[in-house]
């Protein structure tokens, strides 16, 4: 019975999630508020709809959906979701929420299509605190780099934008280019140390848990990649030695890398359980 409640609330999900977007999409070309309220209202039921999906799964499996990439992508899409309402309403800017709900609109596909595994989740014994924190610290530390590559796409636009002297009124809700800076920074300045403590936590758990652990594994030296490199173009900003669309270009091709990381470094991985 659970389960087909779960199924019907995904379904309702996907629809006003789509027809959120549509909305949105609608509202930016001819800047039509009610178009916009209501698409917000639509997300606003999809991320309460999200929320009971989480304890429905709760419920039926006594325990929190993170412990497989199948459960991780949902938690990662509600993350995000919980990130473009949050713009909404402080930051006061359309094209990234927007973008940012694509972004999870996708993701919520994903795991819609995706094949659920349960055979590759991580066992009962192996289960701690330690490791729940590992993980969701990871994806949310996903999530942040996610907002810093929906800014650098848009800091791309506006900059050819105003180097064309295109701007006009279908563009002049884009945030400015210090605007799109200063959230790629905030963004990276939080995904940064999250990554590196639930990188540290994970050794720590593996260490103390499983029998054998290689430093050389793929997961570990990607996630060590990852941060080390974000932490470096960081720097490098703050010292004025990666400026402008270099910055911008540096952040999108870091999120791919993230993204490649988020599934094929779990594939990979040789003892790695969160697959």
């Amino acid at each position: 019975m659970t389960e087909l409640v779960m199924a019907r609330l995904y379904e309702l999900m996907i629809i006003l999630y789509a027809l959120s977007i549509v909305l949105y999409f609608t509202d930016y070309l001819y800047k039509n508020v009610k178009f916009r309220r209501v698409a917000f209202w639509f997300v606003s039921i999809v991320w309460v709809l999200q929320i009971l999906f989480i304890v429905l799964f709760i419920i039926e499996t006594k325990r929190f959906p993170i412990l497989s990439l199948y459960e991780g992508v949902f938690f990662y899409a509600w993350l995000l979701t919980t990130l473009s309402i949050v713009l909404h309403c402080i930051a006061r800017v359309d094209l990234p929420v927007f973008f940012i709900n694509v972004l999870s609109f996708i993701f919520v596909t994903i795991h819609l299509f995706a094949p659920q595994t349960n055979g590759q989740i991580v066992g009962e014994s192996l289960v701690s605190e330690m490791l729940l924190i590992h993980i969701s610290f990871a994806i949310v530390s996903y999530a942040a780099f996610s907002v810093a590559f929906v800014f650098s796409l848009l800091y791309i636009i506006l900059y050819r934008i105003l180097k064309q002297k295109k701007l006009n009124n279908l563009w002049s809700r884009l945030p400015s280019l210090q605007q799109t800076v200063k959230w790629m920074n905030l963004s990276t300045i939080i995904g940064i140390p999250l990554l590196l403590i639930s990188l540290i936590l994970g050794l720590e758990w593996a260490f103390l848990t499983l029998e054998t652990v290689s430093l050389f594994d793929v997961k570990i030296i990607g996630s060590f990649i990852v941060s080390v490199v974000y932490l470096i173009i960081y720097l490098l900003h703050q010292r004025g030695k990666l400026l402008g669309t270099t910055y911008a270009k540096v952040h999108i091709y870091l999120f791919l890398l993230v993204v490649v990381n988020f599934f094929l470094g779990s594939k990979l991985s040789n003892f790695h359980l969160w697959v």
